[in-house]
């Protein structure tokens, strides 16, 4: 029984999958997995766009008929799903990161290190969280009622419903991505070199791992394995039981770093590079299983729904690729109107993703 207790609080469990109407997180569900459950079409069209004043860096969050979305114009978005339409907007700060939706509220980081949390329905501020420090550039993330974020230069943070803080974890030189959760584990890596596990409750440090490099990216997490790539040129999983590094992969030609987060299915995992090249692993041994080449460097990350993957690229002519998962072949290549600096979101049967130039592309079947 008392093995039981220990794996129950210090073990990892299963991915939370997202809801089909729903897209709370950057990455859909704490685990980060990337993985999408609603039905889309065999061909996106677009259905709508909407137009902020500066770059879209982060992923819309998704709740029934209202989407989230931030903007480098400092302003966080609610739009109707269905239209597009503006609902409300709030004047908040510079933002890269991702809206996160919890409790019926809506909480976001600003490169100047305060979160901020949002009532969901009315825009109305609940509580700002300032850590003078640390551009919160990724999505937060949450455990129960709390609320999880990092950033270069800051600690892993927990705050609680109040927005006080309820624990800090410290990583030499802050860590980039989203803390991702498994269970009651919560997972970070970044300047330091090192994969770290933390009590999601308390905070207390269970173990770490030593990366290849710095990492810049969210780790996935599935099943009993992490996946991330790091600044140096490799992807590594990390077997969280054993608590060791389970594989690394690295382009044998012209490497280049890893700024995008992993998605997978129940074979690969899929992530962009810098190489101007999307990738598929082999879950099981690293081994690369395809890769296909972009018209720019891929800092945007994949998402996952059912064959297909949907990622972008920070090409001057903003293309968006839909690949086949199994074979990485283009199953549609869609113009947009500047880089793809925003990362996907899907739900309610539609794919959404932000570009540089500050617009919001909502894509999904012909009406």
């Amino acid at each position: 029984m008392m093995s039981l207790l220990l794996l129950a609080l210090l073990g990892p469990g299963k991915p939370v999958e997202p809801a089909e109407q729903h897209w709370p997180y950057w990455r859909g569900a704490p685990s980060s997995t990337g993985i999408g459950t609603t039905a889309l079409p065999d061909q996106l069209v677009e259905l709508w766009t909407f137009k902020t004043k500066d770059m879209i860096a982060g992923a819309p969050a998704i709740s029934g008929n209202i989407v989230y979305v931030a903007s480098m114009d400092r302003h966080l978005y609610a739009l109707e799903f269905a239209t597009g339409k503006l609902l409300w907007k709030q004047k908040l700060g510079l933002m890269k990161a991702s809206p996160t939706l919890h409790n019926g509220r809506v909480s976001i980081g600003d490169i100047d290190g305060k979160v901020y949390c949002r009532d969901a329905k009315t825009g109305d501020a609940v509580w700002v969280f300032d850590n003078e420090s640390g551009e919160i550039a990724n999505g937060a993330n949450t455990f129960e009622k709390r609320v999880l974020v990092s950033a270069q230069g800051m600690p892993v943070t927990c705050l609680g419903d109040d927005g006080k803080k309820a624990w800090t974890y410290e990583i030499d030189g802050g860590s980039n991505g989203t803390p991702s959760l498994s269970g009651n584990v919560c997972v970070a890596s970044g300047c330091d070199s090192h994969f770290h596990a933390v009590n999601a409750e308390s905070g207390e440090a269970l173990w770490r791992v030593e990366l290849p490099g710095q990492a810049a990216a969210t780790a996935c997490i599935d099943g009993d394995v992490a996946f991330i790539g790091t600044v140096t040129n490799q992807v590594v999983a990390i077997d969280m039981l054993k608590r060791k590094k389970l594989w690394q992969f690295e382009p044998s030609k012209k490497a280049q770093p890893f700024y995008s987060s992993a998605a997978v299915n129940k074979d690969c995992v899929f992530l962009g590079s810098r190489d101007r090249k999307v990738y598929a692993l082999n879950k099981l041994t690293g081994k690369e299983v395809w890769s296909v080449v972009t018209e720019g460097a891929v800092d945007a990350s994949p998402v996952v729904v059912g064959t297909r993957l949907y990622v972008g690229c920070l090409s001057l002519t903003g293309e968006f690729y839909v690949l086949d998962t199994a074979t990485g072949k283009i199953v549609q290549e869609i113009m947009l109107d500047s880089a793809v600096t925003g990362s996907v979101a899907v739900a309610n049967g539609a794919v959404l993703v932000g570009t540089e130039k500050g617009t919001l592309y909502c894509f999904g079947k012909t009406p």
